[in-house]
C-alpha cells in the first residue's frame, strides 16, 4: 500500500502545544484522506515539526451517483433550473420512480490528486491554541514561522503549494526537503520515503519520536544519579516539557553549592524547575542532594565541561535571589502580614482577600469541633493561611502559596498542627495529590474550600460547560475527597448554610446557592464514574433524598450494590420494579392507591404472605437504616424475594372485583413504601 510522508518544519514550537498538535494533523488529515481508507496513521511532534506516516490505497474508486431531480409532470422552468445546475440536457435525465434522476459517473482520483487537494485547506485552517502571522502578502498563520512542507507518496513529491487567491502562502511549496538538527547539521537535506526520513535525520542528530526522547531523558538522567547514589525526584510533566525543547538530548549532572542547601526543599525544586527546567536529586532519605540534572540539546565537543560550569553559575544566580527572599520574608512574621491582605481584592462582589480571611477563620473554628480539631488551633491556621501571599518568595513562585507560610510559621513559633495546616489547606491540588490527615488541618481545608464554593455561587459565578474560571470543579472534588478518605460524618447543607451566613448581605439569600448540593453530588457521581463504580445506585439513594452526608450515603450504596450483586437482590429488583409499574399504570386510571390494605379482603395465601412479610420487613428496614446498618437493611429487604416470588406467580393484580383489584395495588404501594426508604429502584 501507498505510504504518504508529511512534515511540517517550522521555527520553535512551544513544547505544550506539541503534543496535541501532532494528534490533531493525524486526525484531520485521516478524516480528510477517508475515501482512501488511511490506516497505520503515526504522528510525530518535536521542537521544530510535526509530521505524520500512513498507509492508505491508491486510489479512489469511480462510482456512479444519483442525483434526483424534480417530479414528471414538474414545471419547465424547474427541470430547466436542475439540468443547468449540473450542466447536463434533458436527454441525460431517466425516469425512475416518478422523478427525473441524472446519473452521474465519478472517475477515479489518484492518491496524490487526493492528498494535492484536501492539504492546502487543511493547513490553512490548522486548529493552533495560538497562531502568528509574519512576513508580508501572505494571511497564511501558523504557531511559528512555517519553513519547509514535505510531503511524499510512496518516495514521489506531491506537489502542492499554500498559496490562496491573491494570498501567495509564504511562497511555501511541498518537497522533499527537511532539516537536522540546527546547530550540529544545518541545511536541507532530501528524503526519500518515511525510514530515510528518521535515518536521515538520527544521523543529523534529530529524534522525531517524542516518546524515544522522553525514555533517553528519564533513563539518562536517573542513570547520572543512581552513580551517586541518589535519586530524581520524579517529574513527569518535566520530563514532557524537555523532551519538547529538545531534539538531541544529552543529560548531565551540575553541583549545587553547598552555601545554598540550607533554603527550603521545595523553593530549590520549583526554581529549578520553573527558571531552568532542571531536575531535582535527592538522597535516600528523601533530603535534598547537593545535585540537580539538566538535559542540554547537543553533545558538547568538550563532553560537557563548560555546559555543566554555565548552567552551575546560572543556578547560583537564581538560588542567591531565593536566598534573598527567604531572608526577607522572615524578618517579618506572618501574622503582621494578615493586614496587608485587605489591600487585595479577591473578587468585586466578594471583598478583598482579608474578608475572604475572615470568612474561613469563622467556618474553620464552627468545622473544628464536627472533624475532631482544636477549634483555637483551627482559627489561628486560618487567619494565617493566605498570608504569605504577601511574601517575596510567593510573588516570585505562586507554586508555594502555603509551603512557605508554614516555613515562616515555624520560624514564627507557631504551633506545629497550624503550621502544617498552612501547608496543607490547598490539599488535594490535584487528581493524585494527598488529602489532609491532621484534623486541624481538615478543618481549615474544607473551610477554605466550602467557602469559595458558597462565595462563587452566590455571587453568579458557578461552571458552565467547560468554562469553570474558579476552580470550583477541584474544589468541590477536593471537599468529597477529604471527606470521603479521612471518613468524616458532616452535613454539607449545613456548612453551605453557615458559609452563606458570612458572605455580604447582598448575596446570602443569592437564587444560585441552592445549586450547591446538587453541583457538589454531580461531583461526586463523576467521581465514581470514574473509578468504575455504581454512580447509578448513588443516584438511585439520594433521590428524594435530602442526607448530605458523603459517608453515610456511600455506605449506603455500597450495601445495597453488593445486595444487587446476588440473586437475590436483582429478583428483588425486577419484582419491585414490576409493582412500580404497575402501580404507575394504574395510579393514572383512579388512583393514587395509598392508604392500608384491609385484611379481610385478602382471597390468596399469597396476598396473606405478602401482607405479613411487609409487616415485619418495613419496620426492620426502618429500624436498621436509621441505625445505619445498612447491610442488615438490605439484607431485611432482601427477605421479600421469594415471598415476591409466588404473589406475582398466583395473584392477578387487576381482578375483575373492583374491591379486591383496589386491595392488591394498595399492597403493592406498601412495598413501594418500603422500597422508597431504600432507594428509587426505577433509577437502577
Amino acid at each position: 500500500m501507498p505510504e504518504l510522508l508529511l512534515e511540517l518544519f517550522s521555527e520553535e514550537i512551544p513544547a505544550r502545544m506539541q503534543a496535541r498538535a501532532a494528534e490533531d494533523l493525524v486526525r484531520l488529515v485521516t478524516d480528510a484522506l477517508a475515501p482512501l481508507n488511511p490506516r497505520d496513521a503515526r504522528g510525530f511532534s518535536g521542537p521544530r515539526r510535526i509530521a505524520l506516516t500512513l498507509t492508505l490505497d491508491g486510489v479512489v474508486p469511480g462510482t456512479t451517483v444519483a442525483e434526483r431531480g424534480p417530479r414528471e409532470g414538474a414545471p419547465e422552468k424547474a427541470l430547466a433550473g436542475f439540468t443547468r445546475k449540473h450542466g447536463v440536457t434533458p436527454a441525460d435525465l431517466v425516469l425512475e420512480d416518478g422523478f427525473w434522476v441524472l446519473n452521474r459517473t465519478v472517475p477515479p482520483v489518484e492518491a496524490a490528486t487526493r492528498i494535492a487537494e484536501a492539504l492546502p485547506p487543511l493547513l490553512r485552517r490548522f486548529p493552533w491554541p495560538k497562531s502568528m502571522r509574519w512576513g508580508e502578502g501572505s494571511g497564511f498563520t501558523w504557531v511559528r514561522p512555517l519553513r519547509r512542507i514535505l510531503c511524499l507518496l510512496d518516495g514521489e513529491t506531491v506537489a502542492f503549494s499554500l498559496a490562496d487567491g491573491e494570498d501567495d502562502g509564504h511562497g511555501l511549496r511541498a518537497d522533499r526537503l527537511t532539516e537536522g538538527h540546527r546547530f550540529t547539521a544545518p541545511g536541507a537535506f532530501a528524503v526519500t520515503d518515511a525510514a530515510a526520513w528518521r535515518d536521515g535525520l538520527r544521523a543529523r542528530q534529530v529524534l522525531v519520536d517524542a516518546a524515544e526522547r522522553r525514555a533517553l531523558i528519564e533513563e539518562g538522567t536517573t542513570r547520572l544519579a543512581a552513580e551517586e547514589g541518589l535519586r530524581i525526584v520524579p517529574d513527569p510533566g518535566l520530563v514532557d516539557e524537555v523532551a519538547g525543547l529538545t531534539e538531541w538530548p544529552v543529560p548531565f549532572l551540575g553541583r549545587i553549592d553547598e552555601t545554598f542547601m540550607d533554603l527550603p526543599r521545595e523553593v530549590m525544586q520549583v526554581s529549578m524547575r520553573v527558571n531552568q527546567r532542571y531536575f531535582a536529586l535527592i538522597n535516600d532519605d528523601g533530603s535534598a542532594a547537593p545535585r540537580f540534572a539538566f538535559v542540554a540539546n547537543l553533545l558538547p565537543e568538550d563532553g560537557g565541561a563548560l555546559t555543566i560550569a554555565g548552567n552551575e553559575r546560572v543556578l547560583r544566580a537564581r538560588f542567591a535571589d531565593a536566598r534573598h527572599f527567604w531572608d526577607l520574608d522572615r524578618a517579618r512574621t506572618l501574622a503582621s502580614r494578615v493586614g496587608a491582605l485587605d489591600a487585595i481584592t479577591f473578587h468585586a462582589a466578594l471583598g478583598s482577600q482579608g474578608a475572604r480571611v475572615q470568612r474561613i477563620v469563622r467556618l474553620a473554628g464552627l468545622l473544628a469541633p464536627m472533624v475532631g480539631a482544636d477549634p483555637a488551633q483551627a482559627e489561628r491556621a486560618a487567619l494565617l493561611a493566605k498570608a504569605d501571599l504577601t511574601t517575596g518568595m510567593v510573588g516570585e513562585f505562586p507554586e508555594l502559596q502555603g509551603v512557605m507560610g508554614a516555613y515562616y510559621a515555624r520560624h514564627d513559633g507557631e504551633a506545629d498542627p497550624v503550621a502544617t495546616a498552612i501547608a496543607e489547606h490547598y490539599m488535594p491540588r490535584g487528581q493524585n495529590d494527598g488529602v489532609p490527615a491532621a484534623p486541624v488541618s481538615i478543618a481549615v481545608a474544607l473551610a477554605d474550600k466550602i467557602d469559595s464554593l458558597a462565595a462563587f455561587f452566590a455571587a453568579g459565578e458557578k461552571p458552565g460547560g467547560s468554562g469553570d474560571p474558579y476552580a470550583l470543579r477541584r474544589a468541590a472534588l477536593g471537599v468529597i475527597r477529604i471527606i470521603r478518605e479521612n471518613a468524616l460524618r458532616l452535613d454539607l447543607v449545613k456548612l453551605f448554610v453557615l458559609a452563606a451566613e458570612a458572605l455580604p448581605e447582598t448575596l446570602r439569600d443569592a437564587p444560585d446557592l441552592a445549586l450547591l448540593p446538587g453541583f457538589v453530588a454531580e461531583r461526586l457521581r463523576v467521581q465514581l464514574r470514574a473509578e468504575g463504580a455504581r454512580h447509578d445506585i448513588l443516584a438511585a439513594i439520594s433521590s428524594g433524598n435530602e442526607d448530605s452526608d458523603i459517608t453515610r450515603l456511600l455506605a449506603r450504596t455500597d450495601a445495597l450494590a453488593a445486595m444487587l450483586a446476588t440473586d437475590d437482590g436483582q429478583n428483588l429488583l425486577a419484582a419491585t420494579r414490576r409493582a412500580a409499574n404497575i402501580l404507575r399504570i394504574e395510579d393514572r386510571k383512579d388512583g393514587p392507591h395509598d392508604g392500608a390494605p384491609d385484611p379481610t379482603l385478602y382471597e390468596q395465601p399469597e396476598e396473606r404472605e405478602l401482607a405479613n412479610a411487609l409487616l415485619d420487613v418495613i419496620p426492620a428496614v426502618e429500624t436498621t437504616i436509621a441505625a445505619e446498618r445498612f447491610e442488615d437493611a438490605m439484607r431485611d429487604a432482601a427477605r421479600l424475594r421469594p415471598v415476591l416470588d409466588r404473589f406475582f406467580d398466583a395473584v392477578t393484580v387487576n381482578a375483575d372485583r373492583a374491591d379486591l383489584r383496589a386491595n392488591r395495588l394498595r399492597l403493592l404501594a406498601e412495598l413501594r413504601r418500603m422500597t422508597v426508604l431504600i432507594a428509587d429502584f426505577s433509577q437502577i
